[in-house]
């Protein structure tokens, strides 16, 4: 990958979310628990699945010196004590990824679940905790479980925000609210209102990845990563890198060795049935690959200019 590509870079991202925080559980019209306050007033169980395995992550990456950036979801600083600032305090950036994990479109219609005040008002308040928590200007966004639409850049570019990373350009499904007919993996400008693409404003969106064989097939990372091994993202990651910067992501509860609570039904096993150290030696083996190109989203939107 290295030899081909090395006038590319790529953002090595990281999404803090614990088990809980997945739409099945929390912030989708079918969840289990209407949202997250509902979720900790039920439960009375152990919650933290998350804290190991970002020590773990956060390993890793010292090892092979790679600084990444970190999509945190803003509740895990009132839940998890110090573990953001520790993210900060080892060169990371920190970037937000929602104040409790909500879907802000619906799944299926792709129709807000909030009015853009409210969006607005929650997304305010989630980068005021981080910037707190790690001392940084935070200035980039991923949507929740990448549901992403036009009108909600609008509101980031407006809130300060300088780039998204959400859209992911596929065969198989869309999680936007727009068809993506000119868009690829290449970061760009979307048009205000929409995620199609546009001339320059002050709000960059840096795709996903994918590998195109008569169809697009996604090699973002996480649960894909998990299913389909480091091969397949590899090939997804060198090819992108062809068109131009790119990202990739994982989670640390991809790596976690423990099974997580409400994880009985079969859909849940299967989702969860691969992760622990296979994924951490995919992980460690994308990485090891695209040494020397590794970067954190931030420097993309400077490359932009």
């Amino acid at each position: 990958m290295k030899s081909s590509t090395n006038s590319t870079k790529l953002a090595v991202t990281v999404d803090i979310e614990d088990w809980y925080h997945l739409a099945p559980i929390t912030g989708a019209p079918f969840s289990k628990y209407k949202d997250i306050e509902e979720f900790f007033n039920q439960w009375n169980s152990r919650y933290d699945y998350l804290s190991e395995p970002t020590k773990r992550v956060l390993e890793l990456l010292g090892d092979l010196k790679i600084q990444a950036t970190f999509f945190v979801v803003a509740d895990v600083v009132e839940h998890y004590p110090g573990l953001v600032e520790q993210i900060a305090k080892e060169g990371h950036e920190i970037a937000c990824h929602g104040l409790h994990h909500a879907c802000k479109i619906h799944p299926k219609p792709k129709e807000p679940l909030m009015t853009k005040i409210e969006f607005e008002q929650r997304t305010r308040q989630a980068k005021q905790m981080l910037e707190d928590a790690s001392g940084q200007k935070v200035i980039g966004y991923r949507a929740p479980n990448a549901y992403i639409a036009g009108w909600m850049l609008d509101s980031l570019e407006e809130l300060g925000f300088k780039y998204d990373s959400s859209v992911s350009v596929n065969a198989f499904y869309n999680k936007t609210d727009c068809s993506l007919k000119n868009v690829d993996t290449k970061p760009y400008y979307p048009s205000p209102g929409s995620l199609e693409t546009g001339n320059k404003r002050g709000i960059l969106e840096i795709p996903w990845p994918y590998f195109k064989l008569g169809l697009n097939f996604p090699t973002g990372g996480g649960p894909i990563l998990r299913f389909f091994g480091a091969r397949y993202i590899m090939l997804g990651l060198k090819q992108s890198l062809k068109r131009g910067d790119s990202v990739f992501y994982f989670h640390p509860i991809d790596i976690s060795r423990e099974r997580f609570p409400l994880s009985s039904s079969i859909k849940q096993r299967l989702f969860w049935a691969i992760k622990g150290k296979t994924v951490e030696q995919r992980i460690r083996n994308i990485l090891k690959s695209v040494e020397g190109q590794s970067t954190y989203c931030r420097d993309i939107l400077k490359l932009q200019h």
